[in-house]
């Protein structure tokens, strides 16, 4: 023990605790066969990321579980590790040779690597430190990294399995390409966002009847050069009777077969559709069915290539669009443009529009699709909030191949070679394995690699040692998987936490076309899936730095600590619901930490501390028989307040949790209990006891608030005398309410007594808060010399009488005095224990009062009239919306009210 400081200073207690805490081991995760395991797997951040409030939120949640089930006794792991973030690394390096002049082909494939290598190894562990600072307790030396070779080698082997088990394949289809990273991406990399633009309508020259013309519309005329046809529905009278016929495709000039198919909108545009194959979607598979050819226009970089013409060729997509326009006018076709807005998808990662684009990808059937559902509609894996559920189980019932492949070297290389100088689209000429065939020089390796999310899919089994574990980590797999829960944000719901359930159920047991429940309940990666919500500035917008209104969380700890950030940013964090933070609402949680501080240190200069060292010896001291009504009230109190945050561990309701710390602490014990116990430490035979119950309040509060504030919790708990130098507040269980509530009761305390004097504060409480609140109805709450008189009913005057002092006490009054009738113009509240008055003479001027009050009166009146006036005028209520009205008979009505209670309180005055 050591003597708490006059002041919290974070900055020196929080990095003393966590190097305590990491030269101890204390977050290490060893299986326990006589414990029940509890498994987090952190949702690994990307090599190139740095700390951000999102990244704050949902470690702090990790955080939050994962101590409070070392705290119930349960083994627990959190795993951390990081991504190599394919695209966005590859990114970063290039854009880095850009600067030098060079592109990756410059440097050769294996340069690149090394340079990845380099930016990589700088960079990887700098988010993990700054994780630290925020207090994470993660298992760092279990962390891994998806290109660490062990973990390379599954990633690998899903591959081949899935390969060979008919999952895996390749082909030249249209995919989602993206013209800055220059590779293909699947659906889910592709965000849809409104853009503003415009409609055009040109028209094509019919081939057989020169002079008329089909009227085409189209949003991107930059694509004509690559049609092939034009397409109409075949049950559309306007045009149907074309079908066979032909037009002239302007430029480059060419013959385009006029064919009938049905999935062309009769509603959109003239109802006439250009087809181009090559670049759009549902151009290339109305171009299978009717055996079109396909011209592809563009250059992988979105710019237009020499079959879109001399005038294209190296022009950029949207300047092409403008020269397509000038083009089209030149010769005559251009008809008009009209605005037009619908949704145009944009790379994830260079929030740039994509290009539908016919590229050879590998693509992946989605394994275990109907066990998936089945694992969240049966319960066995729960989502928080529930309304997560319906959006997993649409993805699922409308899911498409995944394209696995990306045309990038930073990443898991494909283990696919082709036989040299042998057809590769013969698949006699493949070889599919994890080492390579054993005479590489015969053959040339697949030059694409996976897609990220195909190797963190891998994560909850894979940081562990599958497919090929050692003695060690099969005991982890066996005792730590499945996981216990998830937390993530909603955005990867489909990137990720869909794509691990269902690599879970295909590779966490033997091969097996469908699986029974039980075997579903034991392969699923995780339990309970946590959504968390985006955190936004107080105006509603999402925090970004472009804004200027995301916060650098290092800032913030540096300003009000770890734990101030973690409790201000829980208390405000609704479950799965977006946040709005600002630098008050982290303030409040500096200043909970203050609270608790120094109502620490007021217990330990109050008196001597005894042996703190186990629950036992506090409850010890306890003297049942000095037990007044307000030491009932506390213990009951606190109980009430450890079970609601136990429901809402239940329930993952984490702001109610933050909440119910709050408002016991600070409320219950602070402003009132502590109150009452500063008279109570001045009596001799009262003492004692006082001190053994707020030993035993300090010790609970600290334990149940350790997983939200975990770093001043540990200091205050040393300080108190609660842990000894060698062990840690979380070394700990904490016990439930039931628990609590039969230990007490065990020490003599009769539960209908102690209920009954619990409830009898509740009463007294309201007694002095409408003693309070007449104070500060006629401004005088801060005096502290003011008189009140009181009556109160029957079977009440012990109680009154028994708690005079601490009435007086925290109500600030010099004087309360019994009284039989109601003292004459003295303003009054009516609680269930009785009436209690406020004596002006001793309280307020009364002329400066009344002149006061009469001021506010004539201002109310002023506004009545006008209000009155306006409500009376028919132009205003013909015209005015209904909120407008509304909310003017609602103003009108509180001034009402109002300008009653200014009268009453100017009778009172006399």
């Amino acid at each position: 023990m050591s003597e708490i400081a006059k002041a919290y200073d974070p900055k020196l207690v929080e990095p003393k605790w966590y190097q305590a805490w990491l030269d101890a081991d204390a977050f290490g995760g060893i299986p326990d066969e006589k414990k029940e395991a509890f498994t987090i797997v952190i949702p690994p951040p990307n090599v190139t990321g740095v700390l951000t409030m999102g990244h704050v939120l949902n470690n702090t949640i990790q955080d939050i579980l994962v101590r409070r089930a070392r705290q119930e006794g349960k083994k627990a792991l959190w795993l951390p590790g990081t991504d190599h973030a394919g695209i966005a690394t590859h990114a970063r390096i290039e854009r880095k040779l850009r600067m030098e002049g060079k592109n990756r082909y410059d440097l050769g494939r294996e340069t690149f690597l090394k340079r990845a290598w380099e930016w990589s190894d700088e960079h990887r562990n700098i988010i993990l430190n700054q994780l630290q600072k925020l207090g994470s307790s993660c298992d760092w030396n279990r962390t891994v990294f998806t290109m660490d070779e062990k973990y390379v080698r599954a990633v690998l082997t899903a591959f081949v399995r899935l390969y060979e088990r008919g999952y895996i394949y390749r082909g030249k289809y249209m995919s989602k390409w993206c013209p800055v990273s220059l590779t293909a991406l699947s659906d889910e990399e592709v965000i849809m966002k409104p853009q503003k633009g415009l409609l055009y309508k040109m028209r094509y020259e019919l081939v057989e009847d020169p002079g008329n013309y089909l009227e085409i519309s189209t949003t991107r005329p930059e694509t004509l050069m690559g049609d092939t046809a034009v397409a109409v529905h075949p049950e559309d009278s306007r045009y149907n009777q074309l079908i066979g016929k032909h037009v002239w495709r302007p430029f480059p000039r060419a013959e385009l077969p006029i064919i009938g198919d049905e999935a062309v909108d009769r509603e959109f545009g003239t109802g006439v559709l250009k087809v181009t194959p090559a670049h759009d979607e549902m151009d290339f598979q109305i171009g299978q069915r009717h055996n079109l050819p396909v011209i592809d226009v563009f250059n992988p970089d979105a710019t237009l290539n020499d079959l879109a013409g001399e005038d294209f060729s190296g022009v950029d997509r949207f300047a092409a669009r403008k020269l397509a326009v000038e083009k089209l006018k030149a010769l005559g076709l251009f008809i008009d443009a009209e605005d037009y807005e619908n949704n145009v998808g944009f790379s994830e990662r260079t929030d740039v529009p994509i290009e539908p684009r016919i590229s050879e990808q590998w693509w992946m059937r989605y394994p275990k699709v109907e066990e998936a559902k089945s694992a969240v509609e049966n319960g066995l894996i729960k989502f928080y909030p529930s309304r997560w559920e319906k959006v997993y189980l649409h993805w699922l019932n409308n899911i498409r191949d995944w394209c696995i492949s990306r045309q990038l070297w930073w990443g898991h290389r494909i283990p696919v070679w082709y036989k040299k100088g042998e057809d590769r689209n013969n698949k006699d000429n493949w070889h599919i394995s994890v080492d390579g065939p054993q005479d590489p020089d015969n053959w040339e390796q697949e030059e694409d690699v996976l897609d990220t999310w195909a190797s963190s899919w891998l994560w909850p089994f894979a940081t562990m040692g599958w497919p090929n574990p050692s003695k060690e980590e099969s005991e982890d797999l066996n005792f730590f998987y499945p996981t216990s829960d998830l937390v993530t944000a909603p955005d990867i719901i489909f990137f990720w936490v869909a794509r691990m359930i269902m690599a879970g159920l295909e590779f966490m047991g033997p091969e097996k076309k469908k699986l029974a429940t039980e075997e579903i309940k034991e392969r699923i990666p995780f339990q309970n899936v946590y959504f968390t919500g985006m955190i936004r500035d107080l105006q509603g917008r999402k925090m970004s730095k472009s804004l200027g209104n995301s916060p650098d969380p290092l800032d913030l700890i540096d300003k009000f600590g770890a734990d101030g950030l973690r409790f201000g940013i829980m208390s405000v964090a609704p479950k799965g619901q977006d946040i709005l933070l600002s630098d008050e609402r982290v303030e409040q949680g500096r200043n909970f930490c203050n609270k608790l501080w120094n109502a620490c240190r007021f217990r330990q200069i109050s008196g001597k501390l005894e042996d703190n060292s186990s629950l036992d010896n506090i409850l010890s001291r306890f003297e049942p028989d000095l037990f007044d009504e307000y030491d009932h009230w506390i213990v009951n109190q606190l109980i009430k307040a450890i079970h609601q945050i136990e429901t809402g561990y239940d329930n993952y309701d984490f702001n109610l949790m933050a909440q119910g710390i709050y408002n016991f602490f600070w409320s219950d014990y602070c402003d009132w209990y502590l109150e009452v116990s500063k008279t109570k430490l001045k009596n001799e035979s009262l003492r004692d006891n006082c001190l053994a119950i707020q030993d035993f309040i300090l010790r609970q509060v600290l334990l149940t608030a350790h997983p939200y504030i975990p770093f001043i919790t540990e200091e205050l708990w040393h300080n108190l005398g609660y842990g000894d130098k060698h062990s840690f507040i979380q070394d700990h269980c904490i016990e439930n309410s039931s628990q609590l509530s039969n230990q007490i009761y065990q020490l003599g305390i009769e539960k209908d007594t102690h209920l009954v004097e619990a409830k009898n504060i509740d009463e007294l409480q309201l007694f002095i808060m409408r003693a309070r609140f007449l104070k500060a109805e006629y401004n005088v709450a801060n005096k502290r010399d003011v008189t009140f008189y009181y009556s109160v009913g029957e079977g009440y005057d012990e109680l009154v009488d028994g708690n005079i002092e601490n009435i007086k006490h925290l109500v600030g009054a010099s004087n309360l005095i019994a009284c039989d009738e109601a003292p004459e113009g003295a303003p009054a509240e009516v609680t269930r224990i009785g009436t209690i008055y406020l004596d002006l003479t001793s309280a307020v001027d009364v002329v400066a009062e009344k002149e006061r009050l009469n001021k506010e009166l004539i201002r109310l009146e002023k506004q009545i009239t006008g209000s009155e006036a306006r409500l009376s005028d028919v132009n205003f209520l013909n015209k005015a919306p209904e909120k407008v009205i509304q909310g003017a008979r609602e103003q009108l009505a509180t001034n009402k009210t109002k300008r009653e209670e200014f009268q009453k309180l100017i009778n009172n005055l006399g």
